[in-house]
């Protein structure tokens, strides 16, 4: 995480991950009723790399439908 908001600043940081910590927290609380906080974290933290992992894919792939378009 350190290493992540260092190289992209915190702004960066907080504008592309931002959105999608915040959903993770409403699943988290909403959903996971698992009896410990420990395993409740873990599914919140791997929501959240989840949600990020996807958005990051989707991006990419309409960058890449972008630029075959454009050429």
């Amino acid at each position: 995480m350190h290493r992540a908001i260092k190289s992209q600043g915190v702004k960066a940081f907080v504008r592309q991950e931002g959105p999608w910590l915040l959903i993770s927290f409403v699943i988290a609380d909403l959903f996971y009723k698992w009896g410990s906080f420990a395993l409740e974290c873990v599914g919140f933290l791997l929501t959240w790399y989840v949600l990020s992992l996807l958005s990051s894919l989707i991006s990419r792939l309409l960058g890449e439908q972008k630029s075959a378009l454009n050429d």
